[in-house]
């Protein structure tokens, strides 16, 4: 803690801390039950998530726990790669929270920020419609079934047709008071809490035939030992590396929401480190994984919390709550809790991009409707995964543009470059006014692999079309290896074509020692490198043999 910490800081970490765990509790339950880890899983998760990433994480003011993303993920691992068993599934927690600690500790955390945000605001989306579509069977009073995200679309027919009024009324007036509870009363009791105390007092004292969380574990938790089987933790590794990105894009968007609330700026590798240890520590125990809470870091952050020991606050008033809470919970009705996700369902959604759809670029909202469509349909692991090739490919196409538009192949009249005069170039080319024997190719800017597999057909023909060409590099900015290559691959078209190559502006350039290193160049004589176009009009006159030179007429 700094040394100037103050007592006004104080007070607002301690309020802001207080309120950020009023918020998380409801919350954590209902992510908790979401998972199929169940209740006091999510309580632990926001406990050791929430102190470890405030201690170690690099946001001073942001809350963490479980979230929506990470709830509807670890349900995921624990139906389908987990099979069932929980030991397992921590397992895959622990594994995440490990990759997340590496992930920051090779400073690659600037990186993850650099999704693009047409994958974010499908995955989100997509995150937010089946937080609504599993919660429909508890929201009805149904029984949840067993299964992936498929299955438990699949029932929601047969669920919908048996729907019991009691638990129908419960969870749409619990979803109401979420809703429609707004400031001022908001500033005095968090809407998620006013709509569990609403719902839970109408299901206990007047509606109470209604599915209860019933009894949950209450003390400090017991240490899972991880599953320490080769063949598992191989088969783990993907579900967990994507628990892992999952948590860390969630982590450092929240990030980016606290520093512009406060002016302050975020540490993205500490951030992951300490994303990564409380992940590993909430498996460890058998938490709920989580990632930093848009939610609470922003009620935080309006309550005055400024540093991490708000959140230490928040971890700590959980906590307490958790020794002695489980039979304060126990009559909590399962569909005061859908009520309570399908609010954060809808919050999760980016509405904002779907409001704007008719707007964006096309290849960007094909991506976004992609994703979208492989988390609700597929998986996550997926649609991650196709999701960012999708972009990737996207922006390579724009950069493609970009890049190619910065090729010129110009020719060289032989009456202006060549020769001293019209009349000169006339004799010399049968009358022929506009004959260029030399042409020239500037590449401009930058050049990458997305431009590389067309720089070669942009400008191919040009080089046939001339007996000398002259490479000019003296406005090139940067080169990848594959653009390096096919400059190569120009040169030996142009030898193949028996036409001769001239290299212009590359001494002092910033591609110099790149195209040295990788030896692209080794087919130009020494003496066909220029500084200048002056220089290169020397070489090409004596590679045609043209007599006298223009700078020695006189």
């Amino acid at each position: 803690m700094r040394p100037n910490y103050s007592l006004s800081m104080l007070r607002g970490d301690l309020f802001g801390g207080i309120t950020a765990s009023v918020v998380g509790l409801p919350v954590a339950l209902a992510f908790g039950v979401a998972s199929g880890l169940g209740p006091i899983a999510g309580m632990y998760g926001a406990i050791a998530v929430g102190f470890f990433a405030a201690v170690f994480g690099g946001t001073r003011s942001q809350i963490s726990g479980p979230t929506g993303p990470m709830s509807v993920a670890m349900a995921v691992i624990v139906t389908v790669h987990s099979e069932g068993d929980f030991a397992k599934a921590f397992t895959v927690v622990v594994l995440a929270g490990v990759i997340q600690i590496v992930l920051g500790a090779i400073r690659i955390g600037r990186f993850v920020a650099y999704t693009p945000y047409s994958v974010i605001s499908g995955f989100m989306t997509g995150i937010g419609i089946i937080v609504i579509l599993v919660q429909v069977a508890p929201f009805v009073g149904a029984e949840a079934l067993p299964g992936g995200v498929l299955a438990k679309i699949s029932a929601i027919p047969d669920a919908v047709a048996n729907a019991r009024v009691h638990s129908l009324i419960v969870a749409s007036i619990t979803l109401l008071v979420g809703a429609l509870w707004r400031p001022p009363l908001s500033r005095y009791l968090p809407a998620p809490l006013a709509a569990m105390i609403v719902g839970s007092a109408i299901g206990i004292f007047w509606l109470t035939d209604l599915r209860v969380i019933g009894d949950v574990p209450t003390g400090l938790p017991d240490l899972r030992i991880p599953v320490f089987d080769i063949g598992f933790i191989v088969s783990s590794l993907t579900p967990a590396l994507i628990l892992a990105l999952l948590g860390s894009i969630d982590s450092l968007l929240t990030s980016l929401i606290a520093d512009a609330l406060t002016r302050t700026r975020h540490n993205a590798n500490r951030e992951l480190i300490g994303q990564g240890i409380g992940n590993t520590i909430a498996g460890l125990i058998g938490g709920l994984p989580g990632a930093g809470a848009t939610l609470g870091t922003v009620i935080n952050i309006r309550s005055g919390g400024r540093t991490p020991f708000s959140g230490v606050v928040r971890a700590g008033v959980l906590l307490a709550l958790v020794l002695g809470l489980g039979r304060y919970v126990t009559e909590i009705p399962h569909a005061v809790l859908a009520g309570i996700l399908v609010k954060v369902g809808w919050d999760i959604i980016d509405w904002r991009l779907i409001k704007r759809a008719h707007r964006i670029q096309r290849d960007h909202l094909i991506v976004m409707l992609i994703t979208l469509a492989l988390t609700v349909f597929l998986d996550l692991v997926t649609a991650i995964a196709i999701g960012l090739i999708a972009a990737g490919m996207v922006a390579a196409r724009q950069v493609e543009r970009q890049e190619l538009d910065s090729v010129v192949s110009t020719p060289l009249l032989d009456q202006t470059f060549l020769y001293d005069s019209a009349e000169e170039a006339a004799a010399a080319n049968d009358g022929d006014e506009f004959a260029a024997h030399v042409g020239v190719v500037g590449m401009r800017g930058r050049f990458s692999v997305a431009s590389s597999s067309n720089l070669v057909n942009t400008i191919g023909g040009d080089i046939r079309d001339h007996e000398v060409v002259i490479f000019d590099f003296s406005e090139t900015l940067y080169m990848d290896d594959s653009a390096a290559l096919v400059v190569e691959q120009m040169i030996d078209i142009a030898t193949d074509e028996d036409t001769e190559s001239i290299v212009m502006g590359l001494a002092g350039s910033p591609i110099e020692d790149h195209l040295h290193a990788l030896n692209t160049l080794h087919r130009i004589p020494e003496d066909r490198f220029v500084t200048n176009l002056d220089e290169a009009r020397v070489v090409a006159r004596r590679i045609l043999e043209i007599e006298p030179e223009p700078a020695e007429a006189d």
